[in-house]
């Protein structure tokens, strides 16, 4: 596993405008963390190269695109096969959102979006056939406050 890159503040403060809205000019972006248009090309370059910054991504609705059915799903493997071998599968399913291997009862927690309950359990009857997966356990969201909030690079330290 890499080790933490660290970046200075300025780079914090780019990371940060372009979290909010990556869509900026570099121009905007330069004019709030007073450096020139330039500064701030050179420095997403170096971030990009580096890893920094892994993409730069497009935020869809998804009540508008029909996924209107979120859940998190907590799954539990057998011990007959390894943790490693389920999470491709895993992936392989569209409307696995995010999985997260976790400690304590579960072995993943994964974020499922789907058009309605029957898909939920359509994705489920799916997840319980995969070699290994022993049982899930899933929770409904009935709203969503906020998510995808940017992250404040750097800002954290500050306090």
């Amino acid at each position: 596993m890499q080790a933490n890159l660290q970046i200075d503040p300025t780079d914090a403060r780019i990371l940060t405008a372009l979290s909010a809205d990556s869509r900026r000019s570099y121009a905007d972006v330069a004019a709030e963390v007073g450096l020139s248009t330039a500064a701030v090309h050179e420095r997403v370059k170096k971030m990009l190269e580096r890893g920094v910054i892994e993409r730069f991504a497009l935020r869809v609705d998804p009540a508008k695109v029909g996924q209107h059915f979120t859940a998190f799903v907590a799954i539990r493997n057998d011990g007959g096969v390894h943790c490693r071998d389920i999470a491709p599968r895993l992936r392989e399913m569209p409307e696995v959102l995010e999985l997260h291997s976790v400690a304590g009862e579960h072995d993943f927690l994964a974020k499922i979006r789907t058009t309605h309950a029957r898909a939920l359990e359509d994705v489920l009857y799916q997840i319980k056939a995969i070699p290994g997966v022993a049982r899930t356990t899933s929770t409904v969201v009935l709203n969503t406050e906020f998510e995808d909030r940017p992250i404040a690079y750097g800002m954290q330290d500050a306090a």
